[in-house]
């Protein structure tokens, strides 16, 4: 393979310099200094390349090639590429000039001159980079507690970008992953701001966002009993976590509880509370707080003492309750009763 390479390159060499003997010889041009060609150009993918060749006054003729297309033979054009031209100071260099660099003008230059003893050649291979572009990223998400989920994040750019992902939580570590995250079973805590981060260290990385939303059941954290005199205001409280925002319901005893006179029931997102305005003898017990979205239910007893019980009327266990007002409450939450 090797040979024959050299051998079409040797044909390609004196199929040029014969046309050389062709080109007037009015331009004042020196010999290439062939200490200070550059092997390798690279250059940004629209920026301006500048591919230097210095001459002396031994040369008769020069011309620029790009692989086996002519591009100038002397001061004349051959190319019809209007982004292409000279950069000639004095008669000390004859260099060739690219504007807006695109991945096709990748490749190999040739400085080509020809002198009273024998051609020169110096060449210069133009390595052109792209800065790293996401062109496709998941869309936003919604799914259950527990799925296997695959965020995708496709980026171009040259050379190849590396793709890396973070999830914005507060520690917004670094994830096992590349132009695909694989999440087997999310948990809730995985939930958020997923960032998919396209670089290659030719320009700015390129940053895309997927947000994922996990469902999750109702889980009670947190619930406030209260010890209120006869006559006085009793404040009950609730919070629970869920995805979708969970719906609430209270009961004391089997009876569901609603804003009637002398009971107001309040819900704002995660919590509720139950307020009974003049307190009675008959209201003193145990009460309900029930929290349900469509992946389930759970419940908690909230307690109104009496006063000087010594209860700690602060708590967060969750208490079972009868099989039918489970039912009940995934009833109201779908039929709205």
């Amino acid at each position: 393979m090797h040979v024959g390479r050299k051998s079409s390159w040797r044909q390609l060499q004196a199929s040029f310099f014969r046309l050389l003997c062709l080109i007037p010889t009015g331009f004042p041009v020196r010999s290439v200094d062939m200490q200070r060609a550059t092997d390798n150009i690279t250059i940004r993918q629209g920026d301006t390349a500048i591919i230097r060749c210095y001459v002396d006054d031994k040369v008769s003729k020069v011309a620029w090639l790009n692989r086996s297309n002519i591009i100038f033979a002397g001061e004349d054009k051959w190319s019809l590429d209007p982004r292409v031209g000279l950069v000639t100071k004095g008669q000390l260099e004859y260099s060739l000039r690219i504007q807006k660099v695109d991945v096709y003008d990748e490749g190999s230059y040739t400085c080509s001159i020809q002198t009273k003893q024998q051609p020169k050649t110096s060449q210069v291979y133009l390595i052109v980079q792209v800065p790293a572009t996401i062109y496709k990223v998941s869309e936003d998400i919604v799914v259950n507690e527990g799925s296997n989920v695959t965020l995708s994040c496709l980026a171009s750019g040259r050379p190849d970008p590396l793709i890396t992902w973070r999830l914005l939580n507060p520690s917004a570590e670094p994830l096992d992953g590349e132009e695909y995250l694989d999440i087997i079973g999310i948990m809730r805590n995985q939930a958020g701001r997923y960032e998919c981060k396209a670089s290659n260290d030719v320009a700015t990385p390129d940053v895309k966002y997927v947000n994922v939303v996990v469902n999750y059941p109702p889980s009670i954290r947190k619930t406030q009993s209260a010890e209120p005199p006869v006559g006085r205001l009793g404040t009950l409280q609730c919070e629970a976590a869920a995805v979708p925002t969970p719906e609430f319901e209270w009961y004391r005893d089997d009876k569901r509880l609603s804003n009637t006179q002398g009971i107001n029931i309040q819900i704002i997102g995660g919590n509720t509370i139950l307020m009974i305005t003049n307190v009675t003898e008959e209201d003193y017990g145990n009460y309900t707080c029930v929290a349900a979205n469509r992946l389930g239910v759970q419940s908690a007893s909230v307690f109104l003492y009496r006063p000087g019980t010594g209860r700690d009327i602060n708590g967060s266990a969750c208490a079972s309750v009868s099989l039918w007002l489970l039912l009940a409450s995934f009833a109201c939450l779908f039929f709205k009763c």
